[in-house]
């Protein structure tokens, strides 16, 4: 009798152990199997949300950078183009979107700005993976204006009102404007177009005093003799403007710049953030996408996803003093 429980128990005993073995082979399989899933990212197309419209500079350098992510993701990424309300409804969509790394996009400056202008944007919403370009702002004249220097410019608007066109009502180019009249105590009445080429056609026109635009815009019309810039409002000189000072050559403290990034819906998996931000690292140290940044008259700057965050927190920060006090 007790031959035959001691039996049973081992019995008993071997059983349980080929459970436990069984429960953690499956464990490991398990977390084999997540380990497989999580590195497996991107599985499917990746969909980049332009806040622009097709041809302009955000557009330009979303489709340069996807043109190398692609290759390093391997995987198809589709560009669409989702324009309106200052970048606003591109912005707003991409919040709402699943947080599986699938919706990314091109995010610009007015990030930092339109939540200051009543409308619903937040950067908390957002995963911010890396910048990857500028461009930096420029005060242009026509090219037969009176005003051959920014001291002058501004010397000027302190007698009169001067206007300033810009790229559109709560764009970078406004805020410039605006930081540059409080900074300086000028005159100075923004004027809103629809877009960065429209603006500076009215300053070439005589229609405007001045015009606030990007470099790359404004250096083909200084290259034609239609402008005269009279700063730049970057910490160095353009390298393609060298003769243009810097607005704090001249005294004035100031940066302005249409710098953009890449974002995505806040919450990534660290996995796939990961993934996004090596692959965005990659591609923004390119060649290819330097020299199409470059000869666009921009400058490629890249920061990573925490010195991009913390950038952008920064900027937020910025421009509801700058936005506020008007």
């Amino acid at each position: 009798m007790k031959r035959t429980t001691r039996l049973a128990c081992l019995g008993a005993v071997s059983s349980l152990a080929l459970v436990l073995a069984a429960c953690s082979g499956s464990a490991s399989g398990d977390d084999a199997s997540g380990d497989a899933a999580a590195s497996s990212y991107p599985e499917k197309d990746i969909n980049f949300i332009v806040q622009a419209a097709a041809g302009g500079g955000s557009d330009l350098s979303s489709r340069a950078l996807v043109a190398e992510l692609e290759p390093i993701l391997d995987t198809s990424i589709i560009v669409e183009n989702r324009p309106g309300a200052s970048g606003s409804t591109a912005m707003q969509y991409v919040a709402d979107q699943d947080t599986d790394g699938y919706t990314i996009g091109f995010v610009p400056v007015e990030i930092a700005m339109l939540g200051h202008q009543n409308f619903d944007v937040d950067p908390a919403d957002f995963d911010f993976l890396g910048q990857i370009m500028l461009a930096p702002g420029v005060l242009s004249v026509p090219a037969d204006s009176p005003y051959q220097t920014l001291e002058e410019f501004i010397e000027g608007a302190k007698t009169e009102a001067l206007s300033v066109s810009n790229s559109g009502a709560g764009s970078i180019w406004e805020a410039a404007a605006l930081g540059l009249a409080a900074e300086t105590g000028a005159k100075l009445t923004p004027v809103p177009f629809d877009g960065g080429a429209p603006a500076l056609a009215a300053a070439i026109g005589g229609q405007v005093d001045a015009a606030v635009g990007g470099a790359g815009e404004t250096l083909a019309a200084f290259k034609e003799g239609q402008v005269r810039p009279l700063a730049i409002f970057h910490n160095e000189r353009h390298p393609d403007m060298p003769d243009v000072p810097t607005a704090a050559e001249a005294g004035y403290d100031l940066e302005f710049g249409g710098w953009g990034g890449i974002y995505a819906p806040a919450g990534l998996p660290d996995d796939v953030r990961e993934t996004l931000e090596s692959a965005i690292e990659e591609a923004a140290g390119s060649d290819s996408f330097t020299g199409t940044i470059t000869k666009a008259g921009n400058l490629p700057v890249y920061r990573d996803s925490a010195e991009f965050t913390d950038f952008v927190n920064s900027e937020y920060e910025r421009f509801g003093e700058i936005l506020g006090a008007q």
